[in-house]
């Protein structure tokens, strides 16, 4: 991780420290200088064209959900980095895992020290303060885990969509427009209500998607017809969208217990790792050793090492 450095200027007779930061390298070496994180309804066709989005189905692309892309940005006010997180000069960002290390750490003041927070999924802050804090920047999910129960809602978080599969952009496009959504083709019955507004959401990139999953966990383009499809998990996915934000990434809560099928899967609920070990949806295994080489190099800070 490149270093801060701290430049003394005089000011009317004072001196005054300015703190200066400097990006890291890490949206270079995956070339993603020029790719904005969030899609855009204005520009939505020409940065598909761009960087190829428009050659890949969904989910690492756009093509077979074109049509829903487009209804959905159009309902969408903002797609760019919220201004109050973009003015920051240095963003300390941690992104906070769902894993049971968690549990009786006590890192929530931590946690909402930093600039931005970003979570995933529907992970609870609410009764788990102490050892998650209950600040929240960005919030990635799909529908199967967006929350739906008024209760959870933050105004001050954004929710970012991952878009899977067509149905993901269709159900979105469906809620925005004030119909009611279908629940066909779902692996569990997403939210029939947004909690949020319009100005709150954003649609990651799937270049962003593409990137993690091919040039970092390379993954097969196309997989066979008799091997089920592996995918990048939220929580990785979360990581690479610090990386591209954010001058300094702290991470929480992405150690799990392989050795023990009986321990806590997440730091809220009664799901253990059998779960985890079990799904044949994500390669943790292998994001487990990336995860492990940007903690060596110090690309990141793991806050939960021990």
């Amino acid at each position: 991780m490149l270093p801060r450095t701290r430049v003394p200027t005089v000011n009317v007779g004072k001196i005054q420290v300015i703190e200066m930061c400097f990006n890291q390298k890490f949206r270079f070496l995956l070339n993603m200088s020029d790719v904005e994180p969030f899609l855009c309804y204005g520009s939505f066709q020409q940065q598909s064209v761009l960087h190829g989005s428009n050659k890949f189905d969904l989910p690492y692309g756009v093509r077979k959900g074109e049509r829903f892309f487009k209804t959905a940005l159009s309902k969408l006010e903002n797609c760019h980095i919220p201004e109050e997180v973009e003015k920051v000069p240095c963003k300390r960002c941690v992104v906070v895992g769902n894993g049971g290390i968690l549990r009786n750490k006590t890192l929530g003041k931590k946690i909402d020290s930093y600039d931005i927070v970003i979570r995933m999924n529907n992970a609870p802050v609410i009764g788990y303060e102490q050892d998650v804090g209950r600040k929240t920047t960005f919030r990635l999910c799909y529908p199967e885990s967006i929350f739906s129960d008024p209760v959870h809602y933050d105004p001050n978080t954004t929710v970012v969509l991952l878009a899977f599969k067509p149905h993901d952009v269709k159900w979105l496009s469906e809620l925005l427009l004030h119909k009611h959504a279908s629940t066909y083709g779902f692996w569990k019955k997403p939210a029939l209500r947004m909690i949020y507004p319009s100005m709150q959401i954003r649609i990651l990139n799937p270049v962003v998607l593409r990137k993690v999953a091919h040039e970092m966990l390379h993954f097969p383009i196309r997989f066979p017809k008799t091997k089920k499809p592996t995918h990048p998990t939220t929580g990785l996915i979360a990581i690479v969208l610090a990386l591209h934000i954010c001058n300094e990434v702290h991470i929480a809560g992405f150690k799990y217990n392989f050795t023990s099928q009986n321990s806590s899967l997440h730091y809220y609920g009664n799901e253990t790792m059998s779960l985890m070990i079990e799904n044949e949806y994500h390669n943790i295994t292998a994001e487990q050793r990336l995860l492990g080489r940007f903690v060596e190099n110090k690309t990141i800070i793991n806050l939960t090492q021990d």
